[in-house]
């Protein structure tokens, strides 16, 4: 199934529900601070799972207390889509049980 650019202003829309994530140069991204190195390595894992269950995959940094991501849709050529969003909705949702911040 192919998947379809969002516009502008649905990349506004979807970004005001999205608090501390930005756009940047057509990639969304975020960083999340926890309270160790472990705790960092342990969301990790979270999203990784996350990731292969809606077969979408960010870029994923894991710090020594830092998790950032950066995610945009290859296959809509390097473009935001709704799976973008829907991998960073559920990044946001996961987060705190972590201890994210």
């Amino acid at each position: 199934m192919a998947v379809e650019p969002l516009s502008q202003k649905e990349i506004e829309d979807r970004l005001a529900e999205l608090p501390g994530w930005s756009v940047d140069e057509d990639r969304l991204t975020r960083s999340y601070r926890l309270g160790s190195h472990l705790a960092a390595a342990a969301l990790v894992v979270h999203i990784a799972q996350v990731q292969e269950e809606l077969n979408h995959h960010s870029d994923l940094t894991l710090g020594y207390d830092t998790v950032s991501l950066s995610v945009t849709t290859h296959s809509a050529d390097g473009k935001l889509t709704a799976l973008d969003f829907e991998l960073a909705r559920k990044v946001q949702d996961l987060a705190p049980a972590h201890g994210a911040s």
